[in-house]
């Protein structure tokens, strides 16, 4: 093992390390965000169901389709420089949405902030791979970052509801100007720039490929979610996987590619994003579900749901930050399994809520779900930029964050569809005979149709209704619990070659391009 003596980061290096959370924070808070400003901004621009979906999902889409090509984009043009770009992109963007007109003009804003957003998440990562060369401080310091993202969501609610209690729905999105105010200050001051040596052509065949594979797949992931296996669900999925072959074959035969396809013979770096992959399925899931069960089935309105979800958002902060630590001394596969065996029961919690005030139960249930969270975003996010060369740290970071969004994608549409089914299973036999069929339509599909026409139904019915969705949110997390359970013993095993971070028998995690220890 080499005993070169690596600079330990000092206060710059922590300071940037703030500034680099700030977008992370960014991103994840204008996630919820806009769940809250739906309302308010469908009656001023009025858009149809499917310029609905689109104003929701535009966003998510550019961000999973463009994450690869701009981590790769860092490498040759400069990972600081390339932050930069995004965060003047991504604020003057936000003014454009503040200040869309139409559903079309907002639809296509929340595109732009997608790609603009695709910019920072890799770019940030990337650079805190660079700064933290010590293998301990490097991973308190991923963990430190990995908690930013859910830390916006977790603030969405709250900062969206006290933001929409005195302003337009516009105003959402002007949180991101003074972010990329401090971002443009800031980092050149506190960042050093890094551009990877022998960076080679920019292939845009490949960003082509690589968005042909990746679009097509996330809009049959959502799709399911809402519609099931249907045709263009099929189809999509289809396409998506041709074009993903077909980015492989090209990657293989390119001196610079867009993704080292050969990262994937390492086995830590492999090992490290299914964990985060699989894992990241639960936590969509119970997100979604119990959002909905605390703002539909508790009627909480959406700033004092959001501070319900604080205390999970804590643990999953002192998790990511905890974990790192405790690997020091454990090897990380022993970490994310004992995390993930939490979760588990936390997911055993989730699924014996019943209808009649659950919160506590739901809120502790939640909370080792989080902390499961936290452990595998900052152990695993580490694993996988620490096992890639230097030069290759900006495509890591952008796989590592394509996994978790499709993790979260997965989780809603698989989760999410089993939950459904239970409800309209249940619902559809105790609607009243004589209902309307476009009341009886409405009802039986969601929760919160069944809310929206409340009072064209007999009374009590509502109270059916929250059962039968609280009975497939225990589904669901029944579910998740035992999927979370066969992660944490196969964390376990694909991890077990790896040592305690930074210690003496820590896991040689230098590779060199054949896959094999360097």
């Amino acid at each position: 093992m080499s005993t070169t003596t690596v600079r330990r980061a000092g206060a710059r290096e922590w300071g940037g390390l703030a500034v680099l959370s700030l977008p992370t924070v960014l991103l994840g808070l204008d996630v919820t965000v806009l769940y809250l400003a739906l309302p308010s901004l469908s009656e001023d621009l009025r858009p149809s169901g499917t310029q609905e979906l689109w104003i929701m999902d535009a966003y998510g889409f550019m961000i999973a389709g463009f994450l690869l090509t701009m981590g790769t984009l860092g490498d040759r043009i400069g990972r600081r420089r390339l932050l930069m770009i995004g965060a003047v992109s991504f604020g003057a963007v936000s003014v454009l949405a503040a200040c869309s007109t139409s559903a079309d003009m907002l639809i296509a804003t929340r595109a732009a902030l997608g790609i603009a957003g695709a910019t920072l998440m890799p770019s940030t990562l990337a650079l805190i791979s660079n700064m933290f060369a010590d293998l301990r401080q490097r991973s308190l310091a991923i963990g430190v970052w990995a908690t930013s993202f859910a830390l916006g969501m977790a603030l969405g609610p709250v900062v969206g509801g006290v933001m929409l209690d005195h302003f337009w729905w516009g105003s959402v999105f002007l949180l991101a100007v003074p972010v990329a105010i401090v971002l443009l200050v800031a980092t050149p001051a506190l960042i050093p720039e890094y551009r990877a040596p022998r960076s080679g052509r920019f292939d845009l065949l490949s960003v082509t490929l690589s968005l042909i594979a990746i679009l097509p797949v996330v809009y049959a992931v959502k799709r399911f979610a809402k519609d099931g296996p249907d045709g263009p669900t099929v189809a999509a999925a289809v396409i998506g996987l041709v074009f993903a072959v077909l980015f492989v074959r090209r990657q293989g035969t390119l001196v610079s590619p867009l993704l080292d396809v050969r990262l994937f013979t390492d086995r830590t770096f492999s090992s490290a994003l299914s964990v985060l992959l699989i894992g990241l399925v639960g936590v969509g899931g119970s997100m979604l579900l119990i959002t909905q069960q605390l703002q539909l089935v508790e009627g909480l309105p959406p700033v004092e749901a959001g501070l319900w979800m604080g205390p999970p958002a804590l643990l999953m902060f002192l998790a990511a930050i905890g974990s790192p630590l405790v690997a020091r001394r454990v090897p990380p596969g022993v970490v994310v399994a004992a995390a993930l065996a939490l979760s588990t029961v936390g997911y055993v919690l989730l699924a014996l809520v019943d209808a009649s005030g659950g919160i506590a139960l739901m809120v502790i249930g939640f909370g080792l779900v989080y902390l499961g969270l936290g452990a595998i975003a900052a152990l695993g996010t580490d694993l996988v930029v620490g096992a890639a060369p230097a030069e290759k740290a900006g495509s890591a970071s952008a796989m590592s964050e394509t996994v978790q969004e499709l993790g979260l994608a997965l989780g809603v549409a698989i989760l999410g569809s089993t939950a459904t089914a239970v409800y309209r299973g249940r619902v559809d036999k105790e609607i009243p005979a004589g209902t309307p069929s476009e009341v009886a339509g409405v009802a039986g599909d969601s929760l919160a149709g069944a809310v929206a026409s409340a009072q064209r139904m007999p009374a009590g019915w509502l109270d059916v209704a929250k059962e039968a969705a609280t009975s497939g949110m225990n589904t669901a997390m029944a579910v998740a619990a035992v999927c979370t359970l066969a992660l944490s013993f196969l964390s376990a095993v694909v991890l077990r070659h790896v040592g305690a971070i930074g210690g003496d028998s820590a896991a040689d995690t230098s590779y060199d391009h054949s896959g094999k220890h360097s």
